[in-house]
């Protein structure tokens, strides 16, 4: 099985809402794969990045916002997987920026 699915399965199991997996290979230098989703809480959002970070240690290459746990980002190198409240993800909103009509970094910066 393949990170990302990983990812996705344990997303899956601790019961993260609203699950987006975003190809960014064509826009994006940074990473291939963007996973966006939402916990109930902080509480929550803690407990997802936790569940994570356990299950695949040996792939994370950082984690950022856990003290807050508004949000937290994972970065696994080719995919980053951002974990937030609903309201927190309605405000900064990466679905659309990272949509399909979104600019493409790659063309924008060379």
């Amino acid at each position: 099985m393949i990170l990302l699915d990983l990812i996705e399965d344990i997303l899956e199991d601790a019961k993260a809402n609203n699950i987006k997996k975003i190809n960014v290979k064509e826009k994006s230098s940074f990473a291939d794969y963007i996973i966006i989703c939402e916990g109930t809480s902080a509480r929550h959002v803690s407990s997802i990045t936790n569940r994570v970070v356990k299950q695949l240690k040996n792939n994370v290459i950082s984690i950022e916002g856990l003290p807050q746990s508004d949000w937290a980002l994972i970065d696994f190198g080719s995919i980053v997987v951002h974990i937030f409240r609903p309201d927190v993800r309605k405000h900064y909103d990466l679905d659309k920026l990272w949509s399909e009509s979104s600019p493409d970094e790659k063309k924008s910066f060379g």
